[in-house]
């Protein structure tokens, strides 16, 4: 069996296309590869932020349903994504800058033997930076060559994934029987996982919580979490797997970023999984990803109609000189 890779992607949902532009481009620094909109969805965009090169394992996406409620945080959900930056001194260098730019954070902490740094956005999502100092495994991304962060502090790619659940036990075994995941820490209530190569980019932490309430999603919550296969055929093995536990799927998605396959592991927890391959770039030049409304070819024939539904956003980048903050 061809195992998970690793950490593939996160998707969010945001009561603000704009302000999420915003806050990812010029707070975080990382670069908006693809502004596409929901393929299920149309009238909602969909916008990916990843690394310098749109890689695998790097990218944070989100969807601005029309009307959507605010979410509510509690127990079964996808609850916290990280992202990964290159060592302790960028952890330092970020609770400067949240200080700075009044970004909401919990301060710089130890967590299962490295420092992080919880914080939130505009919407309250749960985000965390987490240091690799310390970290083997699965190898990062490259950070955004021309944002705003100094490379040496900027972020690389996702770390690992936060899922809060009622019944540890039922999630534990799923984890490990059907996803071949293996349990390696324990610190209180929360549970460290991991798959293939290991480190921060092929990690789930596990926190078991049967007092709160069950989460609502909204804005504000993330949709899903996807993991790594390698291409179009590990991906049929992994469906065939998967559905051999009795699990249901979507089948075959064909994304044309990538391929996808959905399952629903738990109440409220929806997992994907999603080729590395074909990626960002075939539609559009590096020099100026994610600065024009990008649609697979299935879509093409309705731009027309779906640029009337959506409303623009600049995203143009390539015509500015972002300065490097050095706090």
């Amino acid at each position: 069996m061809n195992g998970l890779k690793g950490i593939h992607h996160v998707t969010a949902i945001t009561s603000s296309a704009e302000k999420n532009y915003d806050f990812f481009t010029y707070v975080l620094g990382m670069r908006l590869v693809k502004k596409t909109v929901n393929q299920d969805d149309i009238q909602t965009y969909h916008l990916f932020f990843a690394d310098d090169k749109g890689s695998p394992g790097t990218d944070m996406t989100f969807f601005d349903f029309p009307g959507i409620p605010k979410g509510v945080h509690g127990t079964n959900e996808i609850s916290k994504t990280s992202f990964r930056v290159p060592n302790d001194a960028a952890i330092e260098y970020w609770a400067e800058r949240f200080n700075r730019l009044n970004v909401k954070h919990s301060g710089i902490k130890e967590f299962f033997g490295k420092k992080t740094l919880s914080f939130v956005d505009f919407d309250d999502q749960q985000y965390q930076l987490i240091s690799d100092e310390t970290n083997k495994g699965v190898a990062s991304g490259t950070p955004w060559q021309k944002g705003p962060i100094p490379l040496e502090y900027a972020i690389t790619g996702l770390g690992p994934i936060f899922v809060r659940v009622a019944n540890f036990d039922y999630f534990k075994e799923m984890m490990e029987r059907v996803l071949l995941f293996k349990e390696i820490a324990q610190e209180e209530a929360f549970h460290l996982f991991e798959v293939g190569e290991g480190g921060n980019g092929a990690q789930v932490v596990v926190e078991y919580n049967a007092v709160l309430p069950p989460s609502q999603q909204g804005f504000g919550t993330v949709h899903h979490a996807a993991f790594r296969v390698e291409d179009r055929t590990v991906l049929e093995e992994w469906m065939t797997r998967i559905e051999g536990f009795g699990f249901g799927t979507s089948g075959f998605v064909d994304r044309y970023f990538f391929g996808s396959l959905y399952v629903r592991v738990a109440p409220q927890i929806l997992f994907e999984f999603a080729t590395d391959g074909p990626g960002f770039m075939g539609d559009e030049p590096y020099e100026t990803l994610g600065e024009k409304l990008s649609l697979p070819p299935f879509l093409e024939t309705k731009r027309g109609q779906i640029e009337k539904m959506v409303r623009p956003i600049d995203t143009v980048r390539s015509t500015k000189e972002l300065v490097k903050e050095y706090n």
